[in-house]
Parts: structure tokens; sequence; C-alpha cells
């Protein structure tokens, strides 16, 4: 098993820059192949009772996981399924326990590189769409792109296998090492060299695994450090000179540049990024090393203005209990607030006691490394076989060590993460500087200004409340149960918040304790998140920390106050059992990924503009509490991927009022309430978000799973003039043929062609299903939510293949392959979308009887139904929507049906 491996540079792998590439090229001998079977079986022996363990940081796996060959016409759903189920049935028969993680919402310092990739996938996503004009069929594996959905529907695909399936409240990485750190687990399993940066449990890579017989690759970090003359302690400087998805790459460029031209030892056949690695890793051996704990940071590298984003970016590797040598570690002069704790758990389990695996030989002495004044120890290797088992505690007394950040002026120790069982004490900030103009954002309606707390950083606004009436409650503190952003206007507030935990969490991992061992274990935050419980408190003293997230602390404020509400949406965020609804009811702010969008194709829209009316009824449904007198309520920040969009800003876009039978309930009814009754108003709630209340009647008499699917459809064809009976056509024959149809029947099917604006249309029912997620959420769940998984109602091949079936004019008999039963079901189904379309003066026909207009245009042309107060649209009556262009706010009619 100790045969050295090469690893190719993988342009598509995320964390340190260069880092994946340099491990392939120049350091292979740091990739050993290992047995998952082996290493849980040395694992059980070593400790009996406990089940062998791993994190597995899902969005790193999802293209791995993605095996079925058709990957262009929407997804293969129900083989994505089956690949999953034996990816969960492989690791079960070893013995092996999985925890998934994916990534909840992107991190402000994370905006920039994030808006990056999406840039670049739109470029990709254009020579898609020129290959399938060129070719007519699916490009090759190289220019592979995930189906839409794909990492939305996994977390529920796993749940429906019975896996623990969790929800980060930021980017996952950083809670999947602490959660493989804290629990003793195996390892993770990821692709991102970031948990090369980690002191963690550790890093196998999915890409290098083989299913069948469970052999991937380790990656030793204490190897790495062997290779570069560096302590366990010094990656995380290293990866912010190299830059990562916080520090940009051409930060520090000139830096290593100069390291590279002083640095003698370079050999032959080394790539430049490979010699830029071996360069700056030898300036932190022999020259940083001099001035560690003598010296500040700034001091001794040319951080100039980024002073505090590269404090920030070291910090963020910091798992709890863990300090750097390269922040002062004076013990005078720590300002706490009183005794709150602020937990780090996004771990439904996290109240539990978490007993840790240990006997006697995880007490065993380890190499350490120390700094000069840290006096912080670092394990360092002892073999990838000898994975080293991290001991949390030696004393009768545990107490977590806290990471701490200081302030290089005033040396003040500042801890940077606490746990709620650990005795770790909140950080104060007293920071004096005063705060920037505030910029001031005005609705196209209401005209009413609303104040912005701005961050130095671009694209860091928190919207804030105003007017005399509007109850601005700020931040000051974080729930220490939860981790929970809470508006705190008194004592009542700083309740301790349980996690509500599901089936699937509640489940007990039988965990070795050691008696002298027996620990509460907070699991995982971000330094982000941590600094949102700073505070300002002494005006007089004089606080440069450069750990913090900017020059000043920003006050943190979340759009809905009801603590109670905000917990329960926190609990399914975390159980990955919601959609977007915790984003937005506490920061406001959004994102959707890229969409298999052809940018030159007029005709048909993007889907962030089809489903956003629905979205801003979600938004008026969820945000509730945020209005004030005059009825209006702040912006939600959309950060959504559509062709022409260069996202720079995030589109603002205010809610969308809407008229339920009854009135609008409030979510405490909807989500609290268990009386019978209640189930009608969630199913009311729902069809008011797509606008069909007027056709409740007709969706109830539709069989399941297909009612979800025609209110969709209804909802797609009453917006986009564009869409024809041909489409309808084949939309309802595919989901009732693929009932009928198995696995293998489905993998074996063969579209004579691709077409382009099948293509596109297939995407874009699979980003309606997305949405139905998001309202069948925010409505407590008036739908099961297996009747709108895409493995139950839609396959994208079979959608191509009835698609170009019926645009060559096919007899419905042979879209439903001449069965009858099936046939019933059609005309049963067509009349209910299209009498529902008919309520709203659609009348959907077929290509045939298209007139001019229907090229380049959607909406309804000539239509007197319009909303003025929809946000802002880009699209206004009769003009091509493509034409707005980025950026513009609408003025006038909104597009909206």
């Amino acid at each position: 098993r100790d045969r050295e491996i090469l690893i190719l540079s993988r342009s598509s792998v995320m964390g340190v820059r260069g880092l994946q590439g340099f491990v392939g090229s120049t350091c292979p001998h740091i990739c050993t192949v290992v047995n998952f079977k082996e290493l849980a079986e040395h694992h059980r022996s070593k400790y009996p009772g406990c089940t062998p363990t791993i994190v597995v940081d899902a969005m790193c796996c999802l293209r791995y996981w993605y095996t079925p060959e058709s990957w262009i016409c929407g997804g293969q759903w129900r083989e994505y399924f089956s690949a999953l189920r034996d990816f969960v049935k492989t690791f079960t028969a070893a013995g092996i326990k999985l925890i998934f993680f994916f990534d909840g919402m992107v991190e402000q310092d994370k905006r920039d590189e994030w808006v990056k990739r999406r840039l670049k996938n739109n470029r990709e996503i254009s020579r898609i769409f020129h290959y399938i004009k060129s070719h007519k069929e699916q490009p090759g594996r190289n220019m592979f792109f995930i189906p839409s959905g794909l990492a939305v529907f996994t977390r529920f695909a796993l749940k429906t296998l019975g896996q623990e399936t969790l929800c980060s409240l930021q980017e996952a990485d950083y809670e999947v090492a602490s959660y493989g750190l804290q629990h003793n687990c195996l390892g993770i399993l990821g692709e991102d060299t970031d948990y090369l940066i980690y002191d963690t449990c550790p890093y196998f890579s999915i890409s290098e695994l083989c299913l069948e017989s469970l052999d991937t690759v380790m990656l030793c970090r204490e190897k790495l450090c062997e290779s570069l003359g560096l302590c366990v302690a010094d990656l995380p400087l290293l990866a912010c000179l190299l830059g990562n998805d916080i520090i940009p790459e051409g930060m520090f460029e000139s830096f290593r540049y100069k390291c590279l031209s002083s640095y003698t030892s370079v050999k032959e056949n080394f790539d430049k990024k490979g010699n830029i690695i071996l360069a700056v890793s030898d300036h932190i051996s022999k020259v940083l090393h001099l001035y560690q704990g003598e010296k500040k940071l700034e001091e001794i590298l040319p951080l100039g203005p980024n002073k505090a984003l590269f404090y920030k970016g070291m910090a963020s590797y910091l798992l709890p209990g863990q300090k750097s040598p390269w922040f002062f570690q004076k013990p005078k002069g720590v300002i706490t607030l009183d005794k709150q704790v602020i937990s780090m758990s996004s771990d439904a389990e996290s109240r539990e006691e978490v007993p840790m695996c240990s006997d006697a030989e995880s007490r065993q002495e380890v190499p350490m490394c120390t700094g000069p004044e840290s006096r912080q120890e670092v394990p360092m290797c002892t073999g990838p076989e000898s994975r080293r088992e991290v001991p949390m505690y030696t004393d009768s007394e545990p107490r977590q060590e806290v990471p701490m950040c200081s302030d290089p002026e005033s040396r003040q120790e500042v801890p940077m993460c606490t746990g709620p069982e650990s005795r770790q004490e909140v950080p104060m900030c007293s920071d004096p500087e005063p705060r920037q103009e505030v910029p001031m954002c005005t609705g196209p309606e209401a005209r009413q200004e609303v104040p912005m707390y701005t961050d130095s950083e671009p694209r860091q606004e928190v919207p804030m409340y105003t007017g005399p009436e509007s109850r601005q409650e700020v931040l000051i503190w974080t729930d220490p149960e939860s981790r929970q952003e809470i508006m705190c206007t008194g004592h009542e507030s700083k309740q301790e918040v349980p996690i509500c935990t599901d089936p699937i969490s509640k489940q007990e991992d039988s965990m070795c304790t050691h008696p002298e061992i027996n620990q509460k274990l907070p699991v995982a935050t971000d330094f982000e998140f941590k600094l949102e419980a700073l505070m300002c408190t002494n005006p007089e003293i004089k606080q440069e920390d450069p750990t913090n997230v900017g020059p000043e602390v920003k006050q943190q404020v979340t759009m809905v106050s009801d603590t109670e509400i905000l917990k329960v949406a926190r609990t399914h965020h975390v159980q990955a059992e919601s959609y977007l609804v915790y984003n937005i009811m506490s920061s406001g702010e959004i994102e959707c990924s890229n969409t298999l969008e052809d940018e030159l194709d007029q005709a048909l829209p993007s889907q962030a503009f089809i489903y956003r009316p629905i979205r801003q009824r979600v938004y008026s449904l969820l945000l509730e509490d945020c209005q004030d007198v005059t009825s209006t309520c702040l912006a939600v920040k959309e950060w959504f991927v559509y062709p022409g969009n260069p996202l720079r800003h995030p589109d603002l876009v205010r809610p969308l009022q809407m008229t339920i039978p009854g009135g609008t309930p409030s979510l405490k009814i909807l989500w609290l309430n268990q009386e019978p009754e209640i189930q009608v108003r969630r199913l009311d709630t729902l069809l008011a978000c797509f606008n069909l209340s007027s056709s409740r009647e007709e969706l109830q008499a539709v069989e399941s799973p297909f009612q979800a699917l025609c209110c969709l459809l209804i909802y797609l064809f009453v917006q986009v003039d564009t869409l024809c009976l041909e489409d309808l056509h084949a939309f309802i024959a595919q989901a009732l043929c693929l009932q009928g149809k198995s696995t293998s029947q489905l993998a074996n099917l063969q579209p004579d062609y691709i077409n382009p604006r099948a293509v596109q249309l297939g995407s874009l029912l699979v980003r309606g299903l997305t949405t139905l997620v998001l309202v069948n959420s925010a409505c407590g769940f008036p739908w099961k939510t297996s009747d709108f998984m895409p493995w139950n109602v839609f396959d994208g091949k079979l959608f191509h293949q009835k698609y170009l079936q019926s645009e060559k004019g096919y007899a419905v008999e042979v879209l439903l392959e001449q069965n009858r039963s099936r046939l019933t079901k059609f005309h049963n189904l067509k009349a209910v979308v299209c009498k529902a379309c008919m309520k709203e003066n659609r009348r959907i026909t077929g290509r045939a009887h298209w007139g001019s207009h229907h090229a380049g245009r959607w909406g309804r042309q000539g239509s007197s139904y319009h909303r003025t107060g929809s946000g802002y649209s880009r699209s206004s009556q009769g003009q091509p929507w493509r034409d707005q262009g980025p950026g513009k706010k609408a003025s006038g009619h909104s597009w909206e049906r």
C-alpha cells in the first residue's frame, strides 16, 4: 500500500492555488494508496465499539457521483439516484458510516471567487451550445457540466437513502474539517486542497476512489510539511501567501516572485508553480521563522491595506481549540462578555454529549513543533498507517483551548471561537473608528431610502431598517446553542436555543469513551460567524485587530426578528430539509448557479426571470414581519446567473404581495400549527405563490405525483408565450412514460440527436422543481417532497426523445408508446393545464399557429394584466428580455402576467 502515485492537476479543484498540481508533479510521495476496509478494521480494533465514520464534502463529490453517460438533456435522475444508492451501500457493507455536508450559503469573503467561477462556467456553457448546434450531439466528458439542481436534489436523495445529511451555515469546508477532528473520524472524503491545510483528520481523494475495492488515495499533510520544511501550523500562512478562496491569487504575486528569485535550490524539472511553492515555503522556514513571535506579520510581510483580509484568511483555518503561532499570544487584557458563549455547532446533535474515542494509545506523546513565544504544540506526522489520533483534552477538568487572534497594536488577546460547554468566552471588540458614510438604496416604486451598512470590501452591504417605528434590531450576540443570528432587544432574547433534529440525526452513534474524558464539543463554524458576536465596548481603547472582518466591526441584522421562527428555519436548513428559506430570513441574500441556457436564443427567457415572481411572493411570506408602517419591505439580494449578467452586484428584488383566500397566514400558523385544517391553508398559500389559486379545484383532482408537475407546467405556460402545444405534449408524455421504465431502460435510451432548445427546456423544468422545493418548505410542506423529486417526474433523455417526436408531429399514441392507460391520463393532465391557462387568457397552440411576434419575444403581448410592484425586473412589456442589459432597473410595467 506504500506505492506512490501521481495525481494529475485538475483545474476544477478548489482550495490553495497551485497546490494540487504541485502535489502531483513535485511531491507525489505524499499520496499513498489506502483501502477504506482496512482502515476501518484498524479503527475498530483500536476503538472497540466505535463506528468508523467518514465526513463527506458532498459539493466536491457531485461530479464524481454523477456517472450517467448523458448529462446534457437535463439530468438522468433515476440513474443518478441508483448510483448514489450503490455508493452508500458499498460503505455500509464495509461497516463505515458516512456524514454528508453541503454548502449552505456563500460567504461574503468568497463571493468574488464564486463570481469568477460562475463567469467561467458561462463561457463553458457558450462552448457547449456552440458544439451542440454544430454537431447535434452531446460533447465529450471533457466539456462535462453538472445538471442543474444536482446539489439540491442530492441532499434529498441521500436523506431518502437514510443518510445523515447536513447543510452548513456557510461554505462547508470548515464544518467538515471541524466535525472530522472533533468526532475522531476516519477521514474526510473530498477534492479540496484546503483539507491539506486544516490540521484535522486524514484527507482522502474522491476522484481516486475505486468504489468496487474501496481503494483511494490519502494525501498526508505531515509528509507535505516534511517536503516543504514547514510545521503543520505554518500551512495556513503558506496557503494565504499562495492564494485561496479568500485571498486573491494576485495579491502577493510580486512577493512570490521575489521569493523565487532568491530561492537557490531550484531543480531542473520543476514547473514554475512548483518552484514558487518551494520558494515561498523556503522563505517561511528560513526567514519568517526567525521573527516568529517577535514581529507582527505586517512587519515581515508586504500586507499593506490587505492586512485585515490576510489575518482573516489565516484565522479561517483555525479549528475549535487551535491556535496559530503566527499570532501573538499574550494572556493579559482579554475582554469577555460576562460568561456568554457561542456554540460552534451546526450539527443537530450539538447539545448532546459527544464522547470521543480514546484509549491509552491516544494519549501517547507526539512529536511537536513549537513557535518561539506561542507555546503552541503542533502534532507532526507519524506516518500514513499510524494516523495520529488527536487527544482533545488530557487534564481532569478539560477546557478546550480557544483559537486566538491578537491585536498587533495593543497586543491584546482576542479569542476567536468558542463552544458552550468548553467554557470559552465571547470576544469583545472596541473598535473606535467611526463608520464609513452609509450609502442608501432606493426602490423604484416606494422611493424609500434604505440605509446599508457596508464593509470596505465590495458587495457586503447589510440592509438595515429605518423609520421611527421600524424597531431596528441589531444583532449583538450569537445564540449559544444554535449559533443562529439573534436580534437582541432585551435579556429575553438571550435564551438557549434547542437544536431540533430529524429521525436520522437522532440516531445515536456508539462512541468510545475514555473514563477520564467526558466532554461536550462544539461542531463547526467559520471565522466570519465567530466575529458576528463582536461588540464595540470601549471607544477609548485603541484596538486595530487585523483578524477582524474589516477595518470596523459590522453590526449584523437578520431580515426576520422572530427568534422562534428563525430557529425553526435554521433547523430545517441544517437538516437539509429546506432550500433557501433560512438564507432569505437571516441574511436576505441568495444565489443560484449556472443553468444550461443558450445566450443566443432570444425566444426563451432565463429561468432566473421566469421564476422570479414566485420567489417574490415567497419573500412576502417569509419577511412579513420586516414591513414598516408604509408597507414596504427591504429587498432581497439575488445573485442569480443568467446570460448578460456580469454579477458585479446582486439584483435587488422586493417582495410581491399575493392574495390568499382567508388572508395570508403567519409563519407560526404554517410551520407550528398541527391542526388538520391548517394543511388546507398551506396548500392555498403554495398555490398563491404560483398565482394559481383559481385552479385549486382542478389541481386537487390530479393524482400523485403529477399534481406538483401540473402546477409547474401551468405556471410555465402562462409565463412564457414561446412554449407551444408540442412542448406540453413532450413534458406530459415523458412524465407518464417514466413511471413504467426501469433504470436500465432509461440508461439505454438514445435520442436521435440533441436539440439545443430541448436542452434548455429540460434545465428550465428542473429549475422549476428546485423552486417547488423552496415554495413547499416556505409554506410548511403541504405536498410530499417526493412528488417533485426529479427521479419521480423527469428524465432528460426521455424528455428529449418525446420532444423530438412531438416536434416532428408524431401522434400522441406514439409519444405514449401505444399504452392506452397512459392515454387517458395524458388527456386528463393536458385538460387541467389548458383549462388553467385559459383562465389567464393564455391559449396554448401548436407551432403552426404561431405569429411573427413569437420570434425573440416572451411574455404576453398586449396583455392588460401587469404588476407594477414586482421589484427590479429586467424585462418590460414588448421588449426582448435580453435587450434590457445587466444591472438596469425596470421602469414601468413588469413582464409578469
